[in-house]
């Protein structure tokens, strides 16, 4: 049945029962109708894992909101495809994150990857991250997810938009700039370690935090100017500038063709 009321999906990889969620159901829920659609337990740095190998089993929670054993990326995927395939939704947002999801955190992120899919699928979509390892206080981000969606639902929106959002924690920012990404690492320590029956096992990911100055970045944004990036991004990850380089490759016994099967 439509509704005169935007639809609003919301979803995270923190599970559905998770205080960002919640915080951001809260802020959306007098812009919209809302439904929540998301994974029955944690699922950080799921990435853009789809489950495609077993049966997922979608439990209904209360009214209109529902838990998926699966990732966030099912779980994007079952709401548009089946639970509101008859009354698509007008935006998605996903989020807010326990943690940031900055520079090359978006190539592991649940959180990222479940708005991805909804934009995959023609919904625009919206990630939110909180940055910080806690205490976490998600007001601040909340008050900053209810404006950005109201000014979103505003206006019409490309249907494959996605904007990824990060959230400085800790203070009470004083503005937002829009970035594109930036480049940081955790660090490469792998750390070995041994079980009480003698076999080995490991721990990746490591502490050690460092961020590039890059001007207009997300991470020079949040860490550096104490505000929130709004970075959009979209979906073509082809190395334009690399082309002119591999055409000049010859492999030999392969006659290299150009773009459409031409000479």
């Amino acid at each position: 049945m439509s509704t005169s009321r935007p639809r609003i999906l919301v979803s995270n990889d923190d599970g559905y029962f998770s205080e960002g969620l919640q915080t951001l159901v809260e802020a959306v829920s007098p812009l919209g109708e809302v439904w929540v659609v998301a994974p029955d337990r944690e699922q950080s740095a799921a990435s853009h894992a789809i489950s495609l190998h077993r049966p997922l089993r979608i439990k209904e929670v209360r009214e209109r909101w529902f838990s998926v054993d699966g990732t966030p990326t099912d779980c994007s995927y079952l709401a548009v495809n089946h639970l509101l395939k008859d009354n698509r939704p007008q935006l998605m947002v996903s989020g807010i994150n326990h943690g940031a999801n900055l520079a090359d955190d978006v190539m592991y992120s649940g959180t990222v990857a479940a708005a991805m899919e909804a934009a995959f699928l023609g919904i625009p979509a919206i990630a939110f991250s909180l940055v910080s390892r806690g205490p976490f206080d998600f007001k601040p981000a909340g008050r900053f997810a209810r404006a950005l969606v109201t000014e979103a639902l505003s206006r019409p929106l490309p249907p494959r938009m996605l904007l990824n959002v990060n959230i400085p924690g800790g203070v009470e920012p004083d503005g937002y700039v829009i970035t594109k990404q930036g480049r940081h690492s955790y660090g490469n320590k792998v750390v070995e370690k041994e079980d009480p029956r003698g076999r080995k096992y490991y721990w990746i990911g490591g502490t050690e935090y460092a961020h590039h100055d890059i001007p207009g970045s997300d991470c020079n944004a949040v860490f550096d100017e104490k505000r929130v990036s709004v970075t959009p991004m979209h979906f073509e990850m082809t190395d334009h500038g690399r082309i002119p380089e591999l055409s000049g490759w010859n492999l030999q016994g392969f006659k290299q063709h150009g773009p459409g099967g031409g000479a």
